[in-house]
C-alpha cells in the first residue's frame, strides 16, 4: 500500500508537471501576440542619407505608449544635425512598417538605460514587473530584432533560464584587462542576470519578460564574447546579461520628476 500510495504521488507530480509545461507553452504564443506589438527596432533617420534609415537596437514602449526604453550604449550615436538624423523608432502595424521620431529623453549609463518620447501614435506599453523575486531557476522569454534589418522588421523570439544573478562587473583575470567603464562597475556594484542563451549584435534593449504574465523583468543588454567582437555573431558564447527592471522603474521615476 505504501509503496501505491508513492507511485501515486509520484505519478501525481509528474503529470502535474506535464500540465504546468503544457500551460507555458500554450500562454507564450497568446502572451507575444499580445507584446510585440510594443516591441520596436531603434534606429536614425535622415533624409538625405542611403538607406535613410539605420538599425541600432531593439526597445519597448512602456508608461503611457508614449515612452521607449532601451539601452544607453544603443543611443550613445552623436547624430548628424545638419543632415536633419533623428532617432526613430520602427515597427510592423497590419503588416505595414511604420516608423515614428523619437527623441531621446533621459539616459542612465551607470546601468546601460536610455528612454525616448515618441512623437506619434500610442504604442502599446509592456508592463514592468517586480525583478527583486526573480529566482535562478526561472524560465523567461525575450524579443528583439537581432542582427539588424538583415531579418526584416519581424521580432525574434528567444526562451532562457536565469543561470546566475552576479555581479555586473566580470572579474579581470589580469590587471592589463581593467578599464575605466569595469572599474567604475566595481565602484558601484549592482547584480545583473545572466542567462543561458545566444543573444546577438541588435539585441540589446530586448525586453525579458515572464511567459505567463508579459510582465517584464528585465531589458537585455551585452553578451559574454570570446575574442574579437565578431565572434557575438560567428561562434557566440550562450551567454546573455539583462539589466534587471527595477532600475527601468527608478528611470521612469526620474522622468516624471522633471
Amino acid at each position: 500500500m505504501k509503496n501505491q500510495t508513492l507511485y501515486l504521488l509520484a505519478l501525481y507530480i509528474g503529470l502535474s508537471s506535464i500540465a504546468t509545461s503544457h500551460a507555458d507553452e500554450v500562454n507564450l504564443p497568446d502572451i507575444l501576440a499580445r507584446i510585440k506589438p510594443g516591441i520596436v527596432a531603434i534606429g536614425t533617420y535622415m533624409p538625405t542619407r542611403n538607406p535613410r534609415a539605420v538599425f541600432l537596437g531593439t526597445g519597448f514602449a512602456v508608461a503611457d505608449g508614449r515612452k521607449v526604453v532601451t539601452n544607453a550604449h544603443v543611443t550613445a550615436k552623436k547624430l548628424d544635425d545638419e543632415h536633419l538624423e533623428r532617432y526613430a523608432v520602427f515597427y510592423r502595424h497590419e503588416q505595414k512598417e511604420q516608423m515614428q521620431i523619437a527623441e531621446l529623453a533621459v539616459t542612465d549609463e551607470d546601468h546601460d538605460l536610455a528612454l525616448l518620447k515618441v512623437d506619434g501614435g500610442v504604442l502599446p506599453a509592456l508592463e514592468i514587473g517586480d525583478s527583486m523575486r526573480v529566482r535562478e531557476g526561472e524560465q523567461y522569454a525575450f524579443t528583439g530584432y537581432p542582427i539588424g534589418m538583415v531579418l526584416g522588421l519581424y521580432p525574434v523570439t528567444h526562451r532562457s533560464i536565469i543561470s546566475a544573478i552576479s555581479p555586473n562587473a566580470i572579474p579581470a583575470i589580469a590587471t592589463r584587462q581593467l578599464n575605466v567603464n569595469m572599474l567604475k562597475r566595481l565602484q558601484t556594484p549592482f547584480n545583473v542576470f545572466q542567462l543561458d542563451a545566444t543573444a546577438y549584435p541588435g539585441n540589446s534593449g530586448s525586453p525579458l519578460y515572464d511567459t505567463n504574465s508579459g510582465k517584464v523583468i528585465g531589458i537585455i543588454n551585452k553578451v559574454f564574447v570570446q575574442g574579437s567582437k565578431e565572434n557575438a555573431i560567428s561562434n557566440p558564447s550562450g551567454i546573455t546579461y539583462a539589466i534587471p527592471a527595477e532600475h527601468i522603474k527608478t528611470l521612469l521615476n526620474q522622468t516624471i520628476v522633471k
